[in-house]
């Protein structure tokens, strides 16, 4: 990957044809760091979020020890970019061979399962080891989430309690429990309300956890949706975590995607032709903008180009460069009305799901990648003019909990 100070830098030097992917590896790093000092638990980097090896590396560097893989290639992945990281195999529904290549060729100790076929595959697969960490996936509501993610995985309140019990049996080692809020979730309060219905069910099933996994959905900031500050849902997973029926040494854990990555990454885009307010893209929804097609996902957007005209702001819509009639982002994406063929376009907040839903469709999507060391359109963590605004370190250090308090004098169990 080269390197160059900023996007305008880039155009300057190569006036690129390609789209290029513009990342930020100091904006995952700082992501990393906060959720390593502010989160009471193991973090678990969901790798689904982006998969790049850089970030894999860029993570294992700044203290994340732990990622949330769904596959045997992204157990691949971690295993080359980062090879002494600890695995949690995540996705509650697996092939067996996946069960076993995980387990054998690879030492993953964890596995997520809603059903009790899964479990026994699981149990199955691994011959009947008795040093699984088996972590029961619940169905919790997503209100408030902009991405539901109910409905395909989590066992259902009323069968959730056999299940508990089934792995709570199944295993020597840990047994915990999972959920899902959904993906960027505006309501830090999400949270407790899951974690108090995973703790009736365990109260209902008559077992103890070891592991309270309280999954992803973190969110960041795009146009239009603000979230709260950071700190907002980390004070809401922990006062949910000190009231749950539970012991002293179990264990708290996060998955966070959207949350380490989204500012890390943006797509340079070109015109390729302007008809009215349409502006046709050298990248679209095959490419990196999936969520900006066909969920209508908001993205700020930045005419690089040498001089400012001064014209008035004006909203456009975009169409990428497949022949499909689907490949259109409505936006609005507000620009320069005197933008025109030729001109470069910075999408930013790309980092999440935007490498990972990139395809080859009709021969596009082959992009380039470089590094580049402005600042990202926005972020939660205070790395841009549009930030939004963390709490003061102060204010944040006057409310933060002894680390793992509930563990009077003794250790975490560490997880294998």
């Amino acid at each position: 990957m080269g390197t160059y100070h900023t996007p305008l830098d880039l155009v300057r030097a190569r006036s690129p044809e390609r789209p290029v992917a513009l990342v930020r590896p100091d904006a995952v790093a700082i992501a990393g760091a906060w959720f390593q000092e502010h989160f009471q638990g193991d973090v678990l980097y969901a790798v689904k979020a982006n998969p790049s090896p850089w970030v894999v590396k860029t993570l294992w560097e700044n203290g994340v020890r732990g990622f949330d893989v769904a596959s045997i290639p992204e157990i691949e992945l971690v295993s080359e970019a980062a090879p002494e990281a600890k695995m949690a195999f995540m996705h509650p529904v697996k092939s067996r061979r996946a069960i076993a290549r995980a387990y054998f060729d690879f030492g993953v100790r964890t596995f997520a399962l809603d059903t009790h076929e899964e479990l026994a595959k699981i149990r199955a697969e691994t011959g009947g080891a008795d040093d699984l960490n088996l972590i029961v996936r619940m169905a919790v509501s997503t209100e408030g989430a902009q991405y539901s993610l109910s409905g395909k995985f989590g066992v259902s309140p009323e069968e959730a309690p056999s299940l508990l019990l089934a792995a709570r049996r199944a295993t020597q080692d840990l047994m915990g429990v999972s959920f899902h809020v959904g993906s960027q979730c505006m309501r830090p309060t999400a949270y407790q309300a899951a974690m108090s219905q995973a703790s009736r069910a365990l109260v209902r099933a008559g077992v103890l956890a070891d592991v309270v996994d309280v999954g992803g959905g973190f969110p960041s900031v795009y146009p239009g949706m603000v979230p709260p500050v950071m700190a907002d849902y980390v004070d809401s997973i922990h006062r949910g975590f000190a009231e749950m029926m539970v012991h002293e040494t179990t264990e708290l854990w996060c998955e966070p995607g959207r949350a380490l990555v989204a500012e890390s990454s943006s797509i340079l885009t070109k015109v390729e032709l302007r008809k009215g307010d349409a502006l046709y893209l050298n990248d679209g929804s095959y490419g990196t903008l999936f969520d900006a097609a066909h969920t209508k996902w908001p993205f700020p957007v930045k005419l690089v180009r040498e001089d400012d005209s001064g014209a008035e702001l004006k909203p456009f819509r975009f169409y990428g460069p497949t022949c499909d009639s689907l490949d259109h982002m409505p936006g609005p994406f507000w620009l320069p009305e005197d933008v025109a063929e030729g001109d470069y376009i910075e999408i930013g907040m790309l980092g999440a799901y935007g490498v990972a839903m990139n395809t080859r469709f009709n021969g596009f999507g082959d992009n380039d990648t470089v590094v580049v060391g402005d600042a990202p359109m926005a972020s939660m963590y205070g790395l841009a003019p549009r930030s939004i605004p963390t709490r003061r370190v102060e204010e944040q250090e006057e409310r933060k909990v002894v680390r793992f308090s509930r563990v009077k004098g003794g250790k975490r169990r560490r997880r294998k």
